[in-house]
């Protein structure tokens, strides 16, 4: 083994928002050491001491997805216990549905910067 991954980092234009959101999404907690001009943001979410960081991008574009010439690039799997609780909740907290994705035991949501993820239905 050469290594083990620290973190996933995703890059946006709103390094707090997007963590935020997430936390609301995962639940967890920032990180009290991201700096004081927000350009890098972690979220520890208890995930086998992987952590979700933030990174400032501010020319991000947005993976083009669902299209075919464009690619989600990467995505989060989240197991819910509910899939319709789940989507009402992640439409709360700022989530957009993928028009087309729904399927039966998943359905497609981008988060605020535009980043593929999936609630999964944990049954």
């Amino acid at each position: 083994m050469i290594g083990s991954v620290a973190s996933v980092v995703l890059d946006t234009r709103d390094p707090r928002g997007l963590a935020t959101f997430y936390q609301q999404l995962l639940g967890g907690e920032l990180s009290e050491e991201s700096g004081a001009d927000d350009d890098w943001v972690e979220l520890d979410c208890g995930m086998a001491a992987t952590k979700l960081a933030f990174q400032l991008s501010p020319h991000h574009s947005p993976p083009t997805f669902p299209d075919e010439y464009g690619s989600q690039q990467f995505h989060l799997d989240v197991l819910v216990e509910s899939l319709d609780t789940g989507e009402a909740d992640v439409l709360r907290i700022g989530g957009r549905k993928v028009a087309g994705q729904d399927h039966d035991h998943f359905r497609v949501f981008l988060d605020p910067a535009g980043h593929p993820f999936c609630l999964v239905d944990e049954t």
